[in-house]
């Protein structure tokens, strides 16, 4: 398809300051698009627990100014590529999503809300879990996933506070910890951080495991591309994700 400046498909991405690997990663997966192109806007993100200040990160005022900005050039959906409500609880990605159309007009998504419908479109239920995050991160992230109906039957974290050192974790790393949690036969795996090598590894790692592995920066495209009209099975060689549930 040739490029058609008339009918350009723009995502806003809104992107944690320290974060390296999301937004290659969004580029290269929309290499193939020539229609679409992702467009980042940052607030600061240094860091990931939960103690006062580095929760107080996460609040909408500054989420909301890079919405705005994002808006300027003409976006056709914002999309939270983060996972900050793994751990907050999937409401506060849900009433995020309320406040940017209410403050822009425009449809938001995020990576976690999109990985949330892509387990319940698949139907299921076990589920896998890989990050970086700190021992507590984690504990949230299960406790919040089983609200949402999904058991966690194997998890591997790196015990990080991050959030820069998430990037500088290697692609044979991150496969080692999906085959140890693979294991545990779950329904799906996440790589469940959007600053880690999940995206590349996990095509492969589909075809040698069996089992889909949705990485977050992944599912923040899928769910940019449904928001302004571009049926996400258009990426190829990005795995089980866009193949199947490319509509």
């Amino acid at each position: 398809m040739a490029f058609d400046p008339a009918h350009r498909k723009l995502i806003g991405m809104l992107t944690p300051s320290s974060n390296t690997v999301l937004e290659p990663a969004t580029a290269a997966m929309l290499a193939g698009l020539p229609e679409a192109s992702a467009h980042f806007g940052r607030f600061r993100v240094t860091e990931i627990a939960l103690d006062p200040a580095a929760l107080k990160q996460f609040d909408e005022a500054p989420i909301l100014e890079a919405a705005r900005l994002l808006a300027d050039a003409r976006v056709g959906a914002v999309v939270w590529n983060g996972t900050s409500s793994g751990w907050l609880g999937l409401e506060a990605d849900r009433r995020l999503c309320a406040a940017i159309h209410s403050a822009t007009g425009i449809a938001a998504g995020t990576s976690v809300l999109a990985l949330v419908e892509i387990l319940r479109r698949q139907g299921a239920r076990k589920i896998g879990l890989v990050s970086p995050y700190l021992d507590g991160i984690q504990a949230r992230i299960v406790e919040n996933f089983q609200r949402e109906g999904f058991e966690t039957v194997a998890e591997r974290h790196l015990g990080d506070r991050g959030n820069f050192s998430f990037s500088e974790v290697g692609e044979d790393r991150i496969a080692a910890l999906v085959r140890e949690v693979a294991k545990a036969r779950p329904d799906a795996i996440s790589v469940f951080c959007t600053n880690m090598r999940g995206a590349a590894v996990a095509p492969w790692l589909e075809k040698e495991l069996g089992i889909p592995v949705y990485d977050t920066v992944a599912t923040a495209v899928w769910a940019g591309l449904r928001l302004v009209g571009v049926p996400p099975k258009r990426v190829v060689g990005w795995g089980s994700l866009f193949a199947n549930f490319g509509d």
